[in-house]
């Protein structure tokens, strides 16, 4: 049996111009995006060096060789959708189904949660693309809604599912101490109670 790929995840930085340009220049992975054909690398150099400050844009790397990227975006820059991030991720035809997804969207929900603290994060998938939908609905995304005829794909009118998850709740420290205590004393009173038995 083959050995998993080791892929690291990574913050992009202005030399992954020319990786993300191949990424997006294969026929699968640009089919999946809202990108329109041949990319350039002097599009996607000036892409990476005026990423807004708020947003994330993650590389995936297999033996020093880029072959994903996942894009988190604040959902909107007005102050009360601040709470809601957008995901966009694409990965390098030759490895898709090889963990790189599985392994980005991994980490894109780790800074969602646990740093940026998005309650929701969202995102737009093809009707078409079975693999990406099993991967979002193992990563707990549900679908809430369909946008007929989203996007123009090779001459034909594509319909897109909206999807998204829900943060699980994070308590405050405050919180998780007093959820703390009162599990010790829901423990104590239930050794107190079988003691009178």
């Amino acid at each position: 049996m083959p050995r998993k790929p080791s892929i690291v995840v990574r913050r992009a930085e202005p030399g992954d111009a020319e990786a993300l340009q191949a990424i997006f220049d294969a026929p699968l992975a640009m089919a999946g995006t809202l990108q329109l054909p041949y990319p350039s690398v002097a599009m996607w150099a000036k892409r990476i060096a005026e990423f807004p400050s708020d947003d994330v844009l993650l590389v995936a790397e297999v033996s020093d060789e880029v072959v994903g990227n996942l894009g988190l975006h604040v959902a909107a820059r007005s102050p009360r959708r601040r709470h809601a991030g957008m995901i966009g991720m694409s990965v390098r035809d030759d490895w898709q189904s090889r963990g790189v997804g599985t392994t980005l969207l991994a980490a894109g929900i780790d800074l969602a949660d646990n740093w940026i603290g998005f309650a929701r994060l969202e995102l737009t998938v093809y009707t078409d693309n079975a693999a990406a939908l099993a991967l979002y609905r193992k990563f707990g995304f549900v679908i809430e809604g369909t946008a007929r005829r989203y996007a123009l794909r090779d001459g034909v009118f594509i319909d897109a599912f909206m999807m998204a998850r829900h943060a699980p709740t994070v308590p405050a420290d405050g919180d998780r101490r007093a959820a703390a205590q009162r599990k010790k004393t829901k423990a104590a009173r239930k050794s107190v109670s079988q003691v009178g038995q």
